[in-house]
């Protein structure tokens, strides 16, 4: 069934149906040649086929908030250090967008976001589902392949609340205050991560600054939701509150990152056993941190001497610290391998101001933070650890995206993926065992539905300004007499200071063509 041809699914699937405004209007001005991009399979590594396999996802971090990636960062990460000198950390990776809901669709599914309905910001915690029901997902993969598979954390790609009678939630976007009761939260929860092939899940339903505020176990929350509440949204400074609605009487905002780690840990633990005698398992962990609210448990308060976001990703850096730690424990970590990364930048409630007053930058040399265009909102860290077969310490600047992630996997245990699959991953198992990377091409997406394309140095972004929050925001800022689009070789500009697409108008016009040709055939790697 996941690789039939559905009647109405196949424009879908090609990604036609909602074409973006944006997109389509700057394309339009623009023409040029062609470029093709190849892709290859490698044959799955000597040993054993069927690895253990964790995926962690940090929310809201960074790519200078780990100290690898930042030699004059003031945040001490040293279970993320660790993990890095253990395998190889890659420096030129990249969510498929700079906002949450897109990227981990993306990175769950090897297919870009801006393909699906949702064009633009993210989903609402009471929003209906965004992974379609027959969409190959990586969950499902590795299900078939004999995997008993978990998702543990926040899931923020919807789900299938049960609405009631005559009311209504936002589809594509976050709900508002009138909306928040409009869900009969005693009914079963549809179209979740169990419909996605996870065989169990204990997490919340979006981002911790959005309701419900109730932990969910497979299919159902754990308590009911009778309280009407909202939390402090920055720990020990006037940040407002989080989004009121639907609370569960023992929930506590503060308690979620010891409560996923806890989870986490326990079911490593509980898997244990049948992994070693040849049962894998396969463990998302989409943490809720350090994204707002930015609440570290009293042991870490203070402890960076910077401020409470620095606290907060120390916490983080420990709870992934303790999930490793059971890894060694229970004898696993060398038939595990095990990911790392972050789902966007640095949001900027995490205090810039203090933060590089201390001097601490959240995006390392690049330019812009968490919802932008530029770098600084999807440039992410990106650590690949697995005992024996990626070379301890290794470093690569070969140009990966969320995308790559399932095509990598099925690449592993050399499992062909369906036409209708993982329409824009590449895989990156050849960088692993020490060869060049397959992807030529990645394309982003801004908070605002802004797209850029890079190819080599170049990067191209089809907007005047930041496509997010940063300055120049559109809706905010004026961004009239700037020209409408943004070249800049990251090779020489890094930091994205010096537009040059006056001087070159060829690039431009070959990156806009290249990005048109994907949109049209409905997938960037060949099938």
């Amino acid at each position: 069934m996941l690789s039939k041809v559905l009647p109405n699914g196949r424009v879908r699937q090609l990604g036609i149906a909602w074409p973006s405004k944006r997109l389509m209007a700057c394309l339009a001005l623009l023409g040029g040649l062609l470029f093709h991009v190849g892709q290859g399979q490698a044959a799955p590594p000597g040993g054993r086929l069927r690895p253990n396999i964790v995926l962690i996802l940090a929310d809201d971090l960074g790519y200078g908030d780990v100290g690898c990636y930042n030699p004059q960062g003031k945040i001490p990460t040293p279970h993320l250090d660790r993990l890095a000198a253990q395998g190889m950390r890659f420096t030129d990776a990249h969510s498929a967008s700079a906002v949450c809901s897109p990227s981990r669709y993306t990175l769950l599914t090897g297919r870009y976001a801006w393909r699906t309905r949702l064009q633009r910001g993210v989903l609402g915690g009471l929003s209906p589902p965004l992974i379609e029901e027959d969409r190959l997902t990586i969950a499902r993969l590795l299900q078939q392949q004999g995997y008993h598979t978990a998702c543990i954390g926040k899931w923020h790609l919807g789900m299938g609340w049960h609405v009631l009678p005559g009311k209504s939630v936002s589809e594509l976007n976050i709900e508002s205050r009138e909306q928040v009761w409009n869900v009969d939260f005693s009914q079963p929860i549809r179209g979740g991560p169990l419909t996605a092939g996870f065989d169990q899940y204990f997490g919340i339903s979006a981002s911790l600054d959005m309701v419900p505020y109730v932990f969910i176990r497979n299919e159902r929350p754990t308590q009911q939701p009778t309280l009407d509440r909202a939390f402090p949204m920055v720990l020990g400074r006037d940040a407002g509150q989080t989004r009121q609605g639907p609370a569960a009487a023992d929930f506590d905002a503060a308690h979620v990152l010891p409560e996923l780690a806890r989870e986490a840990v326990q079911y490593v633990r509980s898997r244990a056993e049948a992994a070693r005698s040849g049962q894998p398992f396969f463990l998302y962990l989409p943490l809720a941190s350090p994204h707002t609210p930015i609440l570290p448990t009293p042991e870490w308060q203070g402890k960076s001497g910077v401020n409470a976001y620095a606290d907060f990703v120390m916490q983080t850096d420990d709870a992934v610290g303790s999930l490793l730690q059971t890894l060694e424990d229970e004898r696993l970590a060398d038939d595990t391998i095990v990911l790392f990364t972050s789902d966007n930048g640095c949001s900027p409630m995490a205090g810039w101001e203090e933060l590089l007053a201390a001097g601490h930058h959240p995006s390392y040399i690049y330019r812009g933070h968490k919802a932008d265009i530029y770098e600084g909102g999807h440039r992410v860290p990106f650590i690949v650890r697995w005992p024996g077969r990626v070379a301890a310490g290794s470093v690569s600047a070969a140009l990966v995206g969320f995308a790559d992630v399932m095509a990598t996997l099925a690449d592993l245990l050399g499992v062909p993926l369906p036409e209708d699959a993982c329409e824009d991953g590449y895989s990156f198992l050849p960088v692993l065992r020490g060869g060049p990377g397959m992807r030529e091409v990645l394309v982003m997406h801004s908070a605002n539905g802004s797209f850029a394309i890079r190819r080599g140095p170049w990067k191209l972004c089809l907007c005047p300004g930041s496509g997010g929050w940063s300055y120049p925001a559109p809706g905010r800022d004026d961004t009239t007499g700037l020209p409408p689009v943004q070249l800049y070789n990251l090779e020489t500009d890094p930091g994205e200071q010096h537009n040059v697409q006056a001087e070159h108008g060829e690039i431009v016009a070959r990156l806009s063509q290249l990005l048109q040709d994907y949109v049209a055939r409905g997938r960037q790697a060949p099938p």
